[in-house]
């Protein structure tokens, strides 16, 4: 089989699956006797190991097995969890992520992972005693009965089969390890039983067999005039099956003793629910085939498919042509005011609206599959350093595009390690602070105008402003003199610039510095920002700045003297119109009472150095209230235009760092219009 065409899907499927892995281990370590949390472990765990071994990947393959056998052990109680068998878990799950890492990137996922092999392998050997008992061999599984028990009801029908001269068979079904389309499988089988006969139930259930929640065999009740040999060989036709057993249902081995259910059992050696007894079947065929089940009780199943990113690249940039040539149709409807045109171009800007929130949900993706590796990367921290660390998540659900989904994590990881290993000092320092002695990180992401903030919060050691200051002295980062005027902020972000990052600023300055600078380059890089506030002895906060980049926005178009600026509508809170006479001012800062707060005023033609014809002397100014969190700015501007929808376009290469402009755009009537960051205008 050609596999290549399945990779990106491989690569995308294990990376959920592994961290599924991770958020149910960190449960179970919290909750150690719930066996239910084992399981879901244990069958992403099993997922993984047949998609590695079908695309070839031994390796991968091999130590899901290894770790399987760990975690099929604790579900069936011959071993207990312990922090330590976690410990090894995690592990081998880390190795797993790391392989895929591997292969994405266009390697064969071979690592050396012989020494958690070896402590899976030690974990497993512990009790192989057990594992002889209950009959299993190198396969994880255990050995249980005939996985069907009837009721009374069930028995009368298959002896009034029988009577009637039909056979009575339990036909248990193991598919390939390697088998893709379990269902679809399962749906052949049940196939080939309706056309000679009836079933009469199935474990697991219709509606499991249909969800693939099953590791690789089924057990099947049927009554058909056909010999157990024919109908052997004829399910022996159905692909990927590699094992059919046909055995005559004898009811007396359900009813008088459990030795005899033992001899059932030594033919099957996996792990199977014993299902709920059937009573409301009216005839034989009690199960029909999974495709023709009755599917009002089934668990809907998460009905998506896999786009390739460029795809969705290539039909947001056709979109935006629309959206420019829309525009310059509304510019035409407006000046010629013909009725059907008018209605035709309204009618076409509804639905290219729909279209248009379609097209940017498809790319948005919550922060939260990127927050999802923290608690794992904490626990592991807290145990290394001995340290005591809470992780709290807030906003999990905000959005971002995909794009910068990608791109965000690694700098994350950065920032977190140092808060958690610089920052956070061990339990003893602490209370000698009057702290309490488990430190907290808090990790926050919220939206703000057409940006997301992330936030990395912690109560430690803070930075100690007299070292950084110091350090970047002798490092020529700054001079003696450029010290003095210098604020706490901007003291603090010293330690993000290029060539602080040394050896023995890991024990000089709370290790605050060491790759800060790589972290600031690939955020800057995305078009955000990072700025750090901080406290001695009372914590730090790293907040970084991302745009959305979603390509289409919502804007008000403001004049300034023939000029004109798109405010982006998801920053501004009203307009409004001020007399001269209102403006005060307040520590050189031109100011005016909104809604009793104070709003400093930022007037745009000075910002952007619009020349002026003649003076402006008006009593009135238009102003735009705006604001980035909790602060806000009012923009002082000429006039406002309107409300209109555009497509954000880049400066290009040779425009970059322009203060307070995110892009450009071009207008209905081919004008160029700049897009005002409303984010750098407030401080």
């Amino acid at each position: 089989m050609e596999v290549n065409q399945y990779l990106e899907m491989f690569i995308e499927e294990s990376k959920d699956h592994l961290q599924a892995c991770s958020e149910h281990l960190l449960e179970l370590e919290k909750n150690p006797d719930d066996l239910a949390i084992v399981g879901e472990i244990f069958r992403s765990a099993h997922t993984l190991k047949g998609m590695s071994a079908t695309m070839g990947f031994e390796d991968l393959a091999d130590l899901t097995h290894k770790m399987e056998n760990v975690l099929d052990a604790i579900r069936n109680e011959k071993i207990h969890v312990s922090p330590e068998i976690l410990d090894v878990v995690f592990e081998s799950v880390d190795h797993l992520e790391e392989m895929v890492m591997d292969i994405a990137n266009g390697g064969d996922g071979k690592r050396d992972v012989s020494s958690t092999v070896a402590q899976l392998k030690r974990i497993e050997l512990g009790e192989e005693a057990i594992s002889e008992v209950v009959g299993t061999t190198e396969t994880p599984t255990i050995a249980v009965a005939s996985a069907l028990e009837y009721d009374g009801f069930e028995q009368t029908v298959i002896s009034q089969s029988a009577e009637q001269g039909f056979n009575a068979f339990e036909i248990s079904v193991k598919l390939r390890e390697d088998c893709l389309l379990k269902a679809a499988r399962v749906f052949m089988v049940f196939e080939i039983l309706e056309k000679d006969g009836e079933v009469i139930k199935s474990s697991p259930s219709v509606e499991k067999l249909e969800d693939e929640q099953f590791d690789q065999q089924f057990y099947v009740a049927f009554v058909t005039k056909e010999s157990a040999e024919d109908m052997q060989k004829k399910i022996m036709k159905v692909s990927e099956v590699e094992e059919v057993i046909v055995a005559a249902i004898e009811l007396k081995q359900h009813s008088e003793t459990e030795q005899a259910i033992q001899e059932v059992a030594a033919t099957a050696t996996v792990d199977v629910a014993i299902p709920e007894k059937n009573t409301e079947a009216p005839k034989p065929a009690a199960v029909a085939a999974p495709a023709k089940a009755d599917k009002s009780h089934a668990p809907v199943g998460n009905k998506t498919i896999r786009v390739n990113i460029e795809r969705l690249d290539i039909l947001m940039n056709l979109f935006e042509e629309l959206v420019i040539d829309r525009g310059r149709l509304q510019s035409i409807a407006t000046e010629v005011n013909h009725g059907e045109l008018n209605e035709t171009v309204e009618r076409m800007s509804r639905v290219m609206g729909d279209l248009q929130t379609i097209i940017l949900t498809m790319r948005m993706v919550p922060v939260e599959t990127v927050f999802n590796r923290f608690p794992k990367m904490i626990r592991q921290l807290s145990r290394d350093l001995n340290k005591k660390i809470n992780l709290e998540i807030i906003g999990a659900e905000t959005e971002l595009d995909r794009t910068v989904i990608d791109e965000i994590g690694d700098p994350l990881v950065h920032l977190i390690r140092n808060s958690v290993d610089h920052g956070i000092e061990n339990p003893t320092a602490r209370l000698a602070k009057g702290k309490p002695e488990e430190g907290t990180v808090v990790l926050r992401a919220y939206h703000s105008g057409n940006y997301v903030f992330i936030e990395i919060e912690d109560d430690g050691a803070g930075i100690n402003r007299e070292k950084v200051l110091a350090k970047a002295i002798s490092k020529g980062i700054v001079t003696q003199e450029q010290s003095y005027s210098m604020s706490d902020k901007q003291i603090n972000e010293l330690i993000l610039a290029s060539g602080f990052s040394t050896a023995d600023v890991i024990s000089d300055v709370s290790g605050r510095g060491v790759g800060l600078d790589v972290v600031k380059t690939t955020i800057e890089s995305l078009g955000g920002n990072i700025s750090i506030e901080s406290t001695q002895d009372v914590g730090s906060v790293f907040s970084i700045q991302l745009p959305l980049t979603l390509s289409i926005i919502s804007v008000m178009l403001v004049e300034i003297e023939k000029e004109i600026y798109a405010i982006p509508l998801s920053s501004i809170i009203e307009t409004s119109i001020i007399r001269s006479s209102e403006i005060m001012n307040a520590h050189n800062q031109k100011v005016i009472d909104f809604r009793g707060k104070v709003v400093p005023l930022v007037f745009l033609e000075e910002i952007f150095e619009v020349p002026r014809k003649e003076p402006q002397g008006d009593e009135f100014h238009s102003v735009v209230i705006v604001r980035k969190g909790e602060k806000l700015a009012g923009l002082v501007v000429d006039s406002f235009i309107g409300q209109q929808e555009i497509v954000l376009k880049s400066l290009g290469n040779y425009l970059t760092n322009i203060f307070a402009i995110s892009g450009a755009t071009i207008l209905g009537n081919g004008k160029v219009a700049l897009i005002v960051d409303c984010n750098a205008l407030i401080k």
